[in-house]
């Protein structure tokens, strides 16, 4: 009699089990389908709209102005030379920082980081501060340099894009398989001959990733076009200025469309190339160590200290200038930048604390639980919701931003009552950068051995108990990174907000853009220090927590 009473005892806790996994599903679907596809769906719906009903209009009206053709030649032309420019410095620079001697390659990989802290017109602020018409160069030392314009929106894009070249390509080189450098050098090859057969051929796939990564970047971005672009227009900023300056939503839309072609081809394009990757370092491999080369190590040295240099100069003069009391015509300290007696005064910038922070907990919480459903469920909807995790990476923020804008400020949209709060910022945050949270968050449940799962259930413990007393505990330091990673991301942001803010929900990289813009350079320099400050004390805050908590090998910056 017992045998049946056991039976259906297990049958009850499988059909827990499945009710579980198919909630948690559904907790996740719901809103990936409410807050990421319906936006995408409504830019395309919009951009079909004419007056006549829907069809090719706004399409055929800017595909047949030259105005159009110019920007997307400005674009490419921009996104190709800052691509390549990024790719091809951040390559040497990574080199440094992964093959070589070099002293203080730890200074140099935070130096190199450092455009990550600060929102992306950063650069375009210290090019004006240091070449512009009132700049370092021109006001001081006699030269008369003209930065705004096509020249200055490369190198800005080109600085904005490096750091994020430079950790790709550092991640491709930090591997090697000793055993091929030992033959070469054997069979009496040259090092530049050894870099060109070996080290390159080995590395292509990362170039391959950083290419595309930096190429989609600068396509989108509009902050550093805004500021030093001058005359200069490309898609991005005709995006912001259809919507913006002219409430043309519709033609907004069709460009919104158009912006999505090169990112998602970028990223298609990325997939098909890495898929024939393959693992460089087997059991049999042998880890390359680094012999000492004076030689090598002198000139690799002046090259990266030198980048190095360029880029502390750009933030640099960021920082002085927020400090001086009018540049360039009066120069004496002050902290008067600093009482921010501008419109809203210093509450752009809290609210950006408490955007980041919410969207710090709401990431961790819907890439957390996106990652768990797909590596620790297995249910019908699994391969959609893995598919729909990553698609974010292929879309501009400032195109699912104006999909908010489209789809939730709609009066017939239940959840129209979210346009204009805090809340569907924080949500589109959350969003953006969905797909490598889940991707960190995937990567580490991974590593997790099946066992750990097998003994939990051969205990009796269900999913839920199994994830609430085993995964949880496990991946606990992961989580903390992904939600450092949306807190940095989140205070940095820019165009994927643009279209969002109100006087009410302004927030500090909004102010950095329109101080820019009506020419009151000090106070945007100044709250532009104020969120790097915010940001790398963040850092510092939760590096020194995970070092006491004996987690010293989490990276928070991925």
């Amino acid at each position: 009699m017992s045998a049946p009473a056991a039976t259906v005892e297990e049958r009850s806790g499988i059909d827990r089990d499945k009710a579980f996994s198919w909630g948690l599903t559904l907790i996740v679907a719901i809103p990936m389908v409410l807050f990421l596809i319906l936006p995408l769906v409504t830019i395309l719906i919009r951009s079909l709209e004419t007056g006549d009903g829907y069809g090719l209009g706004n399409f055929i009206s800017t595909f047949g102005a030259g105005r159009f053709w110019g920007l997307v030649r400005n674009s490419l032309t921009m996104a190709t030379i800052a691509t390549l420019g990024a790719v091809t410095i951040g390559y040497f620079y990574a080199y440094t920082l992964q093959r070589t001697l070099v002293r203080g390659r730890s200074v140099l990989r935070l130096i190199a980081m450092m455009p990550l802290f600060a929102p992306s017109l950063v650069q375009a602020q210290g090019l004006i501060l240091l070449l512009g018409r009132n700049g370092a160069f021109n006001r001081f030392l006699g030269f008369d340099f003209d930065i705004y314009g096509p020249v200055g929106t490369c190198i800005a894009n080109l600085l904005y894009g490096f750091p994020y070249a430079v950790l790709i390509l550092s991640a491709a080189l930090a591997t090697a398989d000793g055993r091929l450098y030992e033959s070469a050098e054997g069979m009496g090859a040259k090092p530049f001959r050894i870099f060109r057969t070996v080290t390159l051929p080995a590395t292509r796939y990362g170039i391959a990733a950083a290419c595309f990564v930096v190429f989609t970047l600068v396509m989108t971005d509009f902050g550093n076009p805004m500021v030093i672009g001058g005359d200069f227009n490309v898609l991005a900023t005709e995006v912001y200025n259809q919507v913006i300056g002219q409430a043309q939503f519709g033609l907004g839309a069709v460009i919104g469309v158009v912006l999505l072609v090169p990112a998602i081809t970028a990223k298609l394009l990325e997939k098909r190339i890495t898929r024939n990757q393959h693992a460089l370092l087997t059991d049999q491999s042998k880890p390359l160590i680094i012999k000492p080369s004076r030689k090598r190590d002198l000139g690799f040295g002046v090259f990266t200290y030198s980048v190095a240099a360029v880029l502390m100069s750009v933030i640099g003069i960021v920082i002085v200038a927020s400090f001086v009391r009018l540049w360039p015509y009066n120069m004496t300290l002050t902290l008067r930048h600093y009482q921010f007696d501008v419109q809203n005064g210093a509450e752009p910038l809290w609210n950006s604390v408490f955007v980041a922070l919410s969207s710090a907990a709401f990431g961790v919480l819907v890439a957390g639980l996106a990652a768990i459903v797909v590596q620790k469920f297995r249910t019908p909807l699994t391969g959609p919701l893995s598919l729909l995790s990553v698609l974010p990476s292929a879309v501009p923020g400032m195109v699912l931003g104006l999909g908010y804008v489209l789809a939730f400020n709609d009066p017939s949209n239940p959840f129209n009552f979210l346009y204009g709060t805090f809340a569907l910022i924080i949500i589109l945050n959350g969003y953006y950068n969905h797909s490598q949270a889940f991707l960190i968050s995937s990567t580490s449940l991974k590593q997790i051995g099946g066992t750990f799962d097998e003994a939990s259930t051969m205990l009796g413990a269900g999913v839920g108990r199994t994830l609430r007393k085993v995964t949880l505990p496990l991946i606990w330091p992961t989580l903390l990174g992904v939600g450092v990673f949306y807190f940095m991301r989140t205070m940095v942001s820019l165009s994927a907000v643009i279209f969002l803010i109100t006087p009410s929900t302004q927030v500090a990289s909004v102010s950095v853009l329109q101080l820019s813009d009506r020419g009151a350079i000090n106070q945007a320099a100044a709250f532009s220090v104020c969120i790097m400050a915010i940001v790398v004390g963040c850092l510092l805050a939760v590096r020194i927590l995970l070092n006491l908590t004996g987690h010293k090998a989490v990276t928070l910056i991925r």
